[in-house]
């Protein structure tokens, strides 16, 4: 084989730092770019925040510095206030005193606040039910036998608030020495069953109602008919057996609706209301408002990082770099660079979004205006073909970003849909909530009937089809639906 030297020319595609970091800008969440920047500024001293109030405004001493002066510029709120605390206060006085709150109105602490939702205390400070059934236990005189067998009882109950293991088995678990006997942990059972929330330490469903039905005064009307249902007939109020319910119970249709009412009334599950899990807020990326006759849609301020290059460590940079070459001149410059490169991949993050959301917003017109019956068709590719981006691009921009409007707050990537048909498969799911939520309680609407109601329309979709997109939208099936009238 003969060795030879040849000369080709070819183009390709580098992967530099500024290009992966780009890339990684544009796929971060609001929140996750919010962390990214503030790793940032922790170790790069060129970098500041230009919402500083206490900042004083500076020349920019830099190309760059000016871009990112010009970016918060165009986003930065109006945070100033006209508002001067006063030197000194008086000894006995009080911030309500000298300032009002941000409405107007006298503040009040949260368990005054009528408004307040009881189920967001456990949320938010992350209590759990076996925590909460813990602290009513040290609350109850028990003695130390029976606080051993309440704890044992607190322990096998799940999230639900049901007691997973029988009497038998939790004095097998105790210790040996206890000797507790199962009528002994009956008897605590039935202490522990009234505690908060009602329906706790419950075995089954019946008893978890009954247990909340025993809260109810003598004088509720229907309640003696429908503690009978509850331990005689609740197989067939799970069947919606409503005639033989009429027949057992000797009443009529009017009068067991009102039964299965109270009963519905009932949460079957008391332990899902103290979730240890805190409430995630979503802030939205992009702003989408109806200005006269046309959809504007602008970046969100409160989620866009404003950032800006010190124009005094810059300039020091710059001047270093003139005078002497050392060690804390090539940091200065290095820190420098790095700034200019995040500025700019954040400005190309901004931009990109924004276009992006806007062609979506443009396509996706009907929808704003008369809901999601008017989602249209779209895919990755018209955006990217529309914008001369990469389909990759558009998925990374679309992801964990969303776009609040009039209807609501979505993710960008909701407003993407397949085709099924001449409709999107977000109208189709819309059509089927319509149709379902017009329908007959007492004769709920098949899955076929649904078909046939939308091939009535137009739109040819298979039983199957209906079907998927009904348990998608977690609605139970005709015959689980049907209800008294």
């Amino acid at each position: 084989m003969k060795q030879s030297l040849q000369l080709r020319m070819g183009q390709q595609l580098a992967m530099t730092p500024q290009l992966q970091q780009a890339i990684r800008l544009l796929q971060l969440s609001s929140l996750e770019l919010q962390i990214e920047v503030q790793t940032l500024l922790d170790s790069n001293l060129m970098l500041e925040r230009a919402d500083d109030l206490q900042d004083l405004p500076v020349q920019p001493e830099t190309q760059a510095a000016q871009i990112a002066v010009d970016t918060s510029s165009a986003t930065e709120l109006n945070t100033a206030t006209t508002d001067t605390l006063p030197d000194q206060l008086p000894v006995d006085s009080v911030w309500e005193d000298i300032y009002e709150s941000s409405d107007g109105a006298t503040s009040f602490s949260r368990g005054e606040d009528d408004d307040w939702d009881p189920g967001e205390r456990y949320a938010g400070v992350g209590e759990s039910l076996r925590d909460h059934l813990y602290w009513q236990m040290r609350l109850t005189p028990f003695n130390e036998r029976e606080m051993a067998v309440a704890t044992a009882i607190i322990d096998a109950i799940d999230d639900s608030g049901y007691l997973t293991l029988t009497l038998e088995d939790l004095c097998e678990d105790l210790p040996a020495d206890s000797k507790v006997t199962p009528e002994e942990a009956e008897a605590v059972l039935k202490l522990v069953q009234h505690f908060d929330p009602q329906g706790v330490g419950a075995r089954n469903p019946a008893e978890c109602l009954l247990l909340q039905l025993e809260a109810f005064t003598e004088g509720t009307p229907w309640l003696t008919e429908a503690r009978q249902l509850v331990e005689q007939h609740l197989d067939l109020l799970a069947e919606h057996d409503f005639n033989s319910l009429m027949r057992q119970l000797k009443v009529t249709r009017e009068q067991l609706q009102q039964i299965v009412g109270l009963i519905q009334s009932l949460n079957p599950h008391p332990g899902a209301q103290l979730s240890t899990t805190a409430p995630q807020y979503i802030v939205p990326d992009v702003l989408v408002h109806r200005q006269r006759h046309a959809w504007l849609v602008e970046l969100n301020t409160e989620s866009s990082p404003k950032l800006r290059i010190n124009a005094r460590y810059a300039a020091l940079a710059r001047r270093s770099s003139e005078n002497s070459e050392n060690s804390d001149t090539a940091c200065l410059k290095n820190h420098l660079q790095e700034a200019r490169w995040f500025l700019k991949s954040l400005q190309n993050r901004n931009q990109t979004l924004l276009r992006v959301a806007t062609s979506i917003v443009e396509r996706q017109r009907d929808f704003l205006e008369y809901g999601d019956e008017w989602m249209k068709p779209l895919i990755l590719r018209d955006i990217a073909e529309e914008l001369g981006l990469h389909e990759s691009t558009i998925s990374r921009v679309t992801t964990q970003k969303y776009l609040h409007t009039p209807r609501g707050i979505y993710e960008l990537k909701y407003f993407f849909s397949s085709h099924v048909g001449k409709c999107s498969s977000t109208a189709i799911r819309a059509m089927i909530r319509k149709l379902i939520q017009a329908e007959n309680p007492g004769k709920p609407l098949s899955d076929d009937k649904i078909t046939n109601l939308l091939g009535a329309e137009g739109i040819q979709v298979a039983r199957r089809t209906v079907a998927k997109y009904r348990e998608a939208m977690a609605i139970p099936s005709s015959s689980d639906r049907k209800r008294l009238v």
